[in-house]
């Protein structure tokens, strides 16, 4: 039974980025619980600003030393040295050996290189926090230090994670990887209810380390049925080895300038006034909500069909649109939603304890300039996996090395006009340039993108956005009279209600303007219902008598 619930492969891309979507609603809604929670004991705080500033330079040497290596090369290399994914896993190690010693070797090789790094970073904290928060006042950072000692430990667990959810994806088992990130926000929002109580605010820290221990224990088993079993290895000469490490330096590099960006938002947010790096957070995870859900979900399903369509031009290109245009049918309308409805999101989600109305404002502001790159950040995940497919993280790295000192150009200037809402605008600017420029070079290098009826299709889900945009805003007037908007209830149910409305009116026009990936992706769920299955088994059972 354990072992059928965390071994079953998935096929289709749609039905995988389906499961992935699903379990992501999960973790994003407990993120929503997570961000609440916290806003409500400490609200947009000098507490809340030393959290996040201590998430920095963990997040940084996971993000260089774990995403470099696995999201550019791993995927790819480990998925051709499989010889057959339907082995058992008593004999998957043995058949799929140079596959398993690839896996074991980068695995010894990132622990123990977070390792080494951690201890360095736990050493050199307070020199690590002045460079990141010079705006701080010496008793913040001395707080900031405190907290970001203890989180130099996650990147550990998240590293082991990442391997063993990395082979998950190569086998296409995404239940377990997906439960992960549940998890993870499971052990943060322990820490800020039971463990704050107890030691204080390092209590936020340990239930960061908590959540990374969970996210690597979850996928443990899955990765065991597979095949996978632990060897202390560790060689260069192992098959695939050097070329993950290849395609690893561009890779890391692409990172270091997302990772550069990020350093210079909190650079600059530490400066502004009190509380502005938690906006700036508080708002960035709101509008990643309809990201990871969409655009990241479908990304991860679909990296291991471009993997294998890597050497097919056309089918790459085909796989690729689909995928596309299946984003951008949810992404499109969650802009418009995010557009209309954030003052209520962000009353309901956020709007308790101390997170008072001038927090409620800033946040406002700052969703809004988010939103307007929404289409871009939730494609770029899509863009940047053909490149790896084709074994090209070079592109990617010119891309995000061009946007980033756009972004950081147009943050210091923003940022003196709108304070942190400036932030989230020269964000958004320089991630639809970083889209363009994909976009572009991708055609060029696959040949031609603009298929028939992408244009059409886009213009129609455009269309049928902007006018349930426009439903919504007459909904939450005739809403109005009816409710009590100085209360949580009241203030939800007009967003649950306009919200609501909206989003049946996008369905309905792109029922009428026969919106094809509407009805795809409404048919690949019905497939997956339980009772079709019974009926399929029954099908097939009958034609065999």
């Amino acid at each position: 039974m354990l072992k059928r619930f965390f071994s079953k492969p998935i096929h289709t891309i749609t039905s995988a980025a389906a499961l992935v979507a699903l379990f992501s609603l999960f973790s994003r809604i407990l993120g929503v619980v997570r961000d609440r929670v916290l806003a409500g004991q400490f609200g947009a705080s000098e507490i809340t600003d030393a959290y996040y500033a201590a998430f920095r330079v963990p997040d940084l040497l996971f993000n260089l030393i774990v995403l470099g290596a696995l999201s550019a090369g791993f995927i790819p290399v480990f998925t051709k040295l499989i010889k057959d994914f339907s082995l058992s896993y008593q004999d998957s190690y043995r058949k799929n050996i140079k596959a398993w010693n690839l896996a074991n070797s980068i695995l010894n090789l990132m622990t123990l290189s977070l390792l080494a790094l951690s201890v360095l970073g736990i050493i050199f904290a307070p020199e690590l926090v002045k460079l990141v928060v010079p705006g701080f006042s010496a008793s913040l950072q001395a707080t900031t230090v405190k907290l970001t000692r203890i989180m130099f430990l996650s990147p550990i667990f998240l590293g082991i994670s990442s391997v063993l959810g990395s082979v998950l994806q190569s086998y296409r088992k995404f239940l377990a990887y997906s439960l992960a990130p549940i998890l993870y926000n499971l052990g943060i929002i322990f820490g800020i209810i039971y463990l704050v109580p107890l030691l204080g605010i390092t209590g936020l820290a340990w239930g960061v380390v908590l959540g990374a221990f969970l996210h690597m224990l979850i996928q443990l088993p899955s990765a065991v049925f597979s095949g996978f079993f632990y060897r202390l290895k560790l060689s260069f000469k192992f098959e695939g080895v050097m070329r993950i490490l290849k395609m690893m330096v561009p890779r890391t590099m692409a990172l270091a300038v997302g990772q550069i960006n990020l350093l210079v938002i909190t650079i600059i947010a530490s400066t502004l006034i009190s509380g502005s790096l938690a906006v700036f957070n508080f708002a960035n995870n709101l509008q990643s909500f309809a990201v990871g859900i969409f655009g990241i979900s479908f990304a991860v399903a679909a990296f291991p069909t471009f993997s294998r369509l890597g050497n097919n031009n056309i089918k790459l290109v085909d796989s690729f649109l689909k995928t596309f245009r299946q984003i951008l049918f949810f992404i499109i309308p969650s802009t418009v939603l995010l557009l209309t409805l954030r003052a209520q999101i962000i009353r309901v989600i956020l709007g308790t304890g101390k997170f008072n109305w001038q927090d409620t404002i800033l946040t406002i502001d700052t969703l809004g300039f988010f939103a307007l790159s929404l289409f871009a950040q939730a494609t770029i995940s899509l863009l940047v996996r053909v490149f790896y497919a084709k074994e090209d993280s070079k592109t990617p790295f010119y891309s995000a090395l061009i946007a980033m000192v756009i972004n950081i150009i147009l943050a210091t200037y923003f940022s003196a006009i709108f304070g942190v809402a400036g932030l989230a605008l020269a964000f958004s600017l320089s991630t639809v340039l970083n889209f363009l420029i994909l976009w572009l070079i991708l055609n060029w290098k696959l040949g031609s993108l603009y298929q028939k009826n992408l244009l059409l299709t886009i213009v129609k889900m455009s269309v049928a956005a902007i006018l349930a945009g426009v439903v919504v805003q007459i909904a939450k007037v005739v809403i109005w009279p009816f409710i009590d908007m100085t209360t949580f209830k009241g203030v939800f149910l007009q967003g649950l209600g306009a919200g609501l409305a909206g989003l049946a009116f996008y369905l309905l026009l792109c029922y009428i303007f026969k919106v094809e990936e509407m009805f795809a992706i409404f048919s690949s769920l019905r497939r997956r219902l339980p009772w079709k299955k019974i009926e399929t088994e029954n099908s097939s059972q009958a034609r065999e008598v």
